[in-house]
């Protein structure tokens, strides 16, 4: 079902690629960005986790270097009966993690400098779990692409400002593109993303075995996000555990996240009837 759900997505966005590059220049914009839409389409699968990584300034760390975090999500990838993914860190201060990869045997993880001060071990360990549910899932490889393609449509909206053409046809189509591509790119990525959180965060649960310990780090994550900005790209929003843009005005309007309370609700009622 979620390879059926990678390939209407992949062919949705790239539909609209296509629309974004008819608006900015005719039949020939439409064929241009149909080859663009091709080579998006290949190179998102393939190396949307790196494209991603490097747009979140992730960095890669070795087991040397956190030896901790490292046995931490080695045990929650046996619980899930996963290969260990690698291990990223971010110097962000806001308490933030997502997960990445087109697959299980290709996944990454990362955490913030934030939320390893600011949560427990057993929480750190529940918001692993609820990563590599999305994992085991294959959410990731869906909201991977989504988060590549959408950047790219964002940045060739921007384009058609500049290379829409003189005359004025054009320099409508190019402000049409420049507004309507991230909103509808935005969309799309609402759309695939609140039921998922609910997923994982159920199916984390059952990982870690801890769904009070989950409930409790949502808590201070979306506190945290509420006090502590996050410079990371808007197009990755939906591939954190807590919107990294939670603390800024109308964040609400068009959150890629349900809200924390009811996520809460629905765990402390799984740990109710578990116990």
């Amino acid at each position: 079902m979620n390879n059926l759900k990678t390939a209407v997505l992949l062919a949705a966005l790239s539909g609209l690629l296509i629309a974004v590059g008819g608006a900015i220049g005719g039949m020939g914009g439409a064929l241009v960005f149909f080859v663009i839409a091709l080579a998006m389409n290949f190179g998102s699968y393939w190396f949307s986790a790196d494209i991603v990584l490097k747009s979140t300034h992730a960095h890669e760390i070795s087991r040397d270097q956190d030896p901790q975090l490292f046995a931490m999500v080695e045990d929650i990838s046996q619980r899930a009966g996963m290969p260990m993914p690698r291990v990223y860190a971010m110097d962000s201060m806001q308490p933030n993690a997502f997960a990445t990869g087109r697959s299980p045997e290709h996944a990454a993880v990362a955490v913030t400098a934030g939320i390893r001060q600011m949560l427990t071990d057993r929480e750190l360990r529940a918001v692993l779990g609820h990563e590599l549910a999305h994992v085991k899932n294959r959410d990731v490889l869906t909201s991977s692409i989504v988060a590549a393609i959408a950047s790219a449509i964002s940045m060739i909206g921007w384009m058609g400002l500049w290379f829409g053409g003189g005359d004025r046809r054009n320099g409508a189509g190019s402000l049409l593109a420049l507004i309507v591509a991230p909103i509808a790119a935005t969309l799309i990525q609402l759309g695939i993303s609140r039921s998922r959180e609910f997923e994982a965060d159920a199916d984390g649960a059952d990982i870690s075995g801890d769904p009070e310990a989950l409930a409790s780090a949502l808590q201070k994550i979306e506190m945290g996000a509420r006090r502590v900005p996050m410079n990371v790209p808007e197009s990755t929003a939906h591939l954190f555990i807590a919107n990294p843009f939670a603390g800024l005005r109308g964040a609400k309007l068009l959150s890629t996240h349900p809200p924390t309370e009811e996520r809460v609700a629905r765990l402390m009622r799984r740990a109710g009837r578990s116990a």
